[in-house]
């Protein structure tokens, strides 16, 4: 007979993101994180899944908002609630669904930061010197703009992944699935100067770890999501940029920029790894006076006669 307490059913849970579904540990440990918050404030005395009505769900999220939570915020631990007992009602542990009808409270549509074509280059032109560490925060910045990566991308690469003489990367996106993307010519170029004092750093010093990753951290092992984050942020502030930058910002300024040089959101899909063009379209932000720019040289119906 399994054990359908709330501590053993989240732990099958959790196996079975890692497992079958091929969650990033990133993403493990937030779905850890998210019920372990939920079930001290929703088990009621009980320790079974259950025994949790979709009122004391309601009264969750709304204790989240009254204390203060980003509707973003609550938005994501609803989810993390909602897969956890979509799960225990597939597997029979549990007869109804309490988290289904629980609405999720209303995001303004925000759009996503991107930067300038001058920003962009200001920013990945800021490392500068000689060394493991100026050298290679080149290279991630470089490779983030040239290439759309996600940060968990980037830090998951392995030496193997990278061809630079065709000039692509492999990645291993959402759900560990593999794509191909180009790589431009000054990524390789600072990739190709990374590579050098990547060798020169391993063989002054003996490392257990970090062998197969291509990001190295100055204590030999690999470089976290976090890590790369805060190198990003960085060289962002040295650059003088405002806002709120990060790897993701890069992302965003890549799909942004390919679209205002001609390329069209099909091919911008299959370089993000989006599995639906709606994500695409999401990290474009075109002004009017760029869209009604493409209106006028493409339709055909758009001149004015004699033009």
């Amino acid at each position: 007979m399994p054990k359908n307490d709330l501590a053993s059913c989240i732990s099958k849970f959790i196996q079975y993101l890692e497992v079958e579904r091929g969650a990033s540990a990133h993403t493990i440990r937030a779905y850890e994180k998210d019920l372990k918050d939920f079930c001290e404030v929703c088990s009621c005395g009980s320790d079974r899944p259950d025994s949790i009505t979709q009122v004391e769900i309601r009264g969750y999220v709304s204790g989240l908002i009254m204390n203060g939570s980003s509707k973003s915020t609550v938005s994501r631990k609803l989810a993390s609630v909602r897969s956890f007992f979509s799960y225990l009602y597939r597997e029979g542990r549990i007869k109804l669904n309490p988290a289904r009808m629980v609405p999720s409270p209303k995001n303004p549509k925000l759009l996503p930061n991107f930067l300038t074509v001058d920003d962009s280059f200001n920013l990945v032109q800021q490392p500068q010197g000689i060394g493991l560490r100026p050298v290679r925060d080149r290279a991630i910045l470089e490779l983030l703009y040239s290439s759309g990566l996600r940060v968990s991308e980037l830090a998951g690469l392995d030496v193997d992944d990278l061809n630079i003489k065709e000039g692509l990367v492999k990645a291993r996106g959402k759900g560990k699935k593999e794509r191909i993307v180009p790589v431009g010519n000054k990524a390789l170029e600072a990739l190709k100067s990374y590579i050098v004092e990547r060798m020169v750093y391993r063989k002054s010093r003996f490392y257990k770890d970090g062998e197969k990753a291509l990001f190295l951290s100055t204590t030999g092992g690999r470089l976290t999501d976090r890590q790369v984050r805060r190198i990003v942020v960085k060289y962002a502030r040295t650059a003088g940029i405002e806002g709120q930058i990060g790897p993701h910002t890069l992302r965003h300024t890549f799909a942004t920029h390919l679209l205002m040089g001609g390329a069209d959101l099909r091919s911008i899909q299959e370089m993000l790894g989006h599995s639906s063009l709606s994500t695409t379209q999401k990290y474009t932000h075109l002004d009017i006076s760029h869209l009604m720019q493409v209106y006028d040289n493409a339709h055909p119906l758009s001149k004015k006669d004699g033009e």
